[in-house]
């Protein structure tokens, strides 16, 4: 059994407002009693992929030494994130323009974070050298494990107007990839604001919270930012029969 928990759309920008909702999610996830194998961060760490707001998610979150954190921190890129300060001031790494993918592998399933940020755009897309990767992964993987794909933006709508304006795009393509890879149980991602559930290509697809602010339903009230809601995060069980159950927590 594998247990993730997940925050999503931090956007630090320097303010105190939302280094305190961080703070306050992270506080709550150090300080957990039981076990968790991860923690998945589903892009949008930064608000203007500045280097000094991922040099605060990176000492927040533990980054820059792991003995902090009680779990490994898994990141991949939003529309608001920049690659080259990502790689730089997040990983510690050379500063580069290419996708920002990497594998995690557990005792009970391997974990892909994917890169669905186009440079520039809000919208998201998976080009030729993301699928290459996941494709070439999972061979590597052989089928050993279950998988999930984690990544910001829905391909599915949510049934609001603005993350539907912008979700990922073509996702003809990631059903097809579903189609042909059995193995992936699951999809997790953010971007939207609003915790939520569906499937795409008969897979369950999990919309983490917002931690900076949540998004108002059509039918809650006029204007699409709830800025008084309290910051949310999630957990994920993938358990021995491949079933993903989800619980979702404001803190």
């Amino acid at each position: 059994m594998l247990v993730l928990a997940h925050i999503s759309d931090l956007h630090l920008d320097g303010t105190e407002r939302a280094t305190e909702r961080a703070e306050r999610v992270r506080d709550r996830l150090w300080g957990l009693a039981g076990r968790v194998d991860a923690l998945l961060v589903t892009g949008d760490i930064a608000d203007h992929g500045a280097e000094a707001e991922y040099e605060e998610a990176a000492r927040l979150l533990g980054l820059r030494d792991p003995d902090t954190a009680p779990f490994p921190v898994l990141t991949c890129p939003g529309n608001h994130d920049s690659r080259a300060p990502y790689r730089k001031a997040l990983l510690g790494g050379p500063a580069g323009d290419g996708p920002v993918n990497s594998l995690h592998v557990f005792d009970d399933a391997a974990v892909l974070m994917c890169d669905s940020s186009i440079p520039g755009l809000d919208e998201g897309e998976f080009d030729e050298e993301t699928y290459a990767w996941i494709e070439a992964t999972l061979d590597d993987l052989d089928g050993g494990l279950p998988a999930l794909l984690a990544f910001h933006h829905p391909p599915a709508a949510l049934h609001h107007p603005l993350p539907d304006a912008y979700r990922l795009r073509e996702p003809g393509a990631l059903a097809g990839l579903l189609e042909r890879r059995p193995e992936i149980a699951g999809l997790i991602t953010g971007h939207a604001h609003t915790p939520a559930a569906t499937a795409f290509a008969g897979r369950p697809l999990v919309v983490g919270p917002g931690v900076t602010w949540t998004l108002r339903l059509p039918w809650e009230g006029e204007g699409a930012a709830d800025r008084d809601a309290p910051p949310g995060f999630a957990f994920h069980v993938l358990d021995d029969e491949g079933r993903l159950t989800s619980h979702f927590r404001v803190a």
